[in-house]
């Protein structure tokens, strides 16, 4: 996919914006001055003379026309479309890359974003460089937050005394929504699980950073798609937000939920993750790449941040990882009190 939005953005050499529902906003155009990817053998600086892609990498300079770039890139859309699910080679592309040089089809491990672009902006009059990660709608949706033991919610039973033989009755439920079953029959016990904290003190902090309601939030969340599997971002933003467990001041129509969520999800796309430190800074990748079903590519990034962020909103939903992988679901004894870890990852629709 990295192949494909290279080539097609230089054959383009414009990016379009796109607003929340994929659509290109065609008042927000963003011409391109020059790509540069990172790749093991150095760096690949693309640039435009007349109807020439000029090419750059380090030593060597080559000239292609860009009517090329954009045949290849039509072929390996045709391609992409026909073979979504596995890897496979394809000699004609191979054989165009290995016409300036490069030899390696995915960008540079060490570096954060995929690909790096200098746009000219008419709004500043400014030229900047803007990383990006590329996300595609070809085949399989791609994670935003992956799950981990880091990525898991503590919730204390309260309100309800367990024996032994009900602990692990539950724990052996191993139905199809085998959580909130789980959930489910504990509540049958009149147990009630109320947050207590983030198994990962890290991943705490860092939601703590960007909002410190933030842990308080996810955990009603992250409840609420157990016990329903409604798994949709802004669905489930919206049920908290008419329940209001946090008991916010809404009479003057603040949409606090949705803010502290859209800022949680733009901080994760912008380098946020929950094993490391987050210092709040922004890493190389500025924003995302989208290709859609069609080839089409749309840009997000904080240059149109209201429409990034409503993207990120809109477009994403919980899912269940592997509960035996990650160590959640089960209830567990410390210190006389009974605990259920409840897990939280996040896709793109």
């Amino acid at each position: 996919m990295e192949v494909y939005t290279l080539l097609k953005i230089i054959s383009d050499k414009k990016l379009f914006a796109g607003d929340s529902n994929l659509n290109k906003i065609e008042t927000l155009i963003f011409p391109i001055i020059r790509v540069l990817r990172d790749e093991s053998n150095g760096t690949f600086e693309f640039g435009y003379e007349n109807d020439l892609v000029v090419i750059k990498n380090n030593i060597e300079e080559f000239r292609i026309p860009i009517i090329k770039f954009k045949e290849n890139a039509n072929l390996l859309l045709n391609k992409l479309k026909e073979k979504t699910k596995a890897a496979f080679s394809i000699p004609e592309i191979e054989t165009f890359l290995n016409s300036y040089n490069s030899h390696s089809l995915k960008a540079k491990s060490s570096i954060k974003s995929d690909i790096r672009i200098v746009i000219h902006d008419h709004r500043t009059g400014i030229t900047p460089e803007l990383g990006f990660s590329i996300k595609s709608k070809l085949g399989g949706a791609s994670t935003l937050l992956n799950a981990g033991k880091t990525t898991n919610f503590v919730y204390e039973i309260d309100n309800s005394i367990l024996d032994n033989q009900q602990i692990e009755f539950i724990n052996n439920l191993e139905t199809k929504s085998k959580i909130r079953d789980r959930i489910k029959e504990i509540k049958h016990f009149y147990g009630n699980l109320k947050f207590i904290k983030n198994e990962s003190s890290v991943f705490g902090n860092n939601l703590i950073l960007i909002d410190t309601a933030l842990p308080y939030i996810l955990s009603e969340i992250l409840l609420k798609y157990f016990e329903s599997g409604n798994s949709l971002i802004s669905s489930l933003v919206s049920e908290i937000s008419s329940k209001n467990p946090l008991n916010f001041d809404l009479e003057n129509g603040h949409q606090f939920y949705s803010y502290k969520i859209k800022r949680l999800l733009t901080d994760i796309a912008l380098g946020m993750m929950p094993s490391k430190v987050w210092s709040g800074l922004l890493d190389a990748t500025g924003g995302y790449l989208i290709v859609k079903e069609d080839g089409d590519i749309l840009c997000y990034h904080i240059y149109n941040r209201n429409e990034f962020e409503d993207y990120l909103f809109k477009n994403t939903k919980l899912e269940t990882a592997s509960s035996t992988r990650h160590d959640f679901g089960r209830i567990y004894l410390e210190n006389n009190k009974m605990f259920i870890n409840l897990n939280l990852q996040i896709r793109f629709i």
